[in-house]
């Protein structure tokens, strides 16, 4: 598998789980019968919180993750799969520990994992960019 191939399979996931999490919102405001706001209902507040942090986090992993495959000296493979399978099972279980509520292992394992991608995708990003000044 090529490295931008690598990368697209972590770009398809990740665009899914925005997919998912809009579509929870969006089922959370027919079901609470709520049009505009989050009609201070809990369950609705999580859901938009979900897809909000989503949108907050995966569009710059995505976009290093990207940066970093099309890279040339081209970076290694180990770096390309870590970072994609940090972001998104930082964000699965990021997102499914919010819709749990309180401050669970999901979260923070999420919050981790996610922090954990973008120190990779950072790093590697980073080093590339100076490397080739040398």
């Amino acid at each position: 598998m090529m490295r931008l191939e690598v990368a697209a399979v972590y770009v398809g996931l990740n665009i899914l789980i925005l997919l998912v999490l809009s579509y929870l919102v969006m089922a959370g405001r027919r079901r609470h019968k709520i049009a505009l706001g989050d009609g201070d209902n809990p369950n609705f507040i999580r859901a938009q919180r979900a897809h909000a942090n989503a949108a907050e986090y995966i569009p710059a992993g995505l976009i290093g993750l990207v940066v970093l495959a099309l890279l040339e000296p081209a970076a290694p493979l180990w770096l390309l799969h870590g970072s994609g399978i940090s972001l998104t099972a930082g964000r699965i279980l990021h997102d499914v520990g919010l819709h749990q509520g309180t401050l669970n292992f999901g979260r923070m394992a999420g919050t981790a994992l996610t922090w954990l991608a973008y120190l990779l995708i950072g790093g590697g990003l980073l080093y590339a960019g100076f490397s080739q000044q040398l």
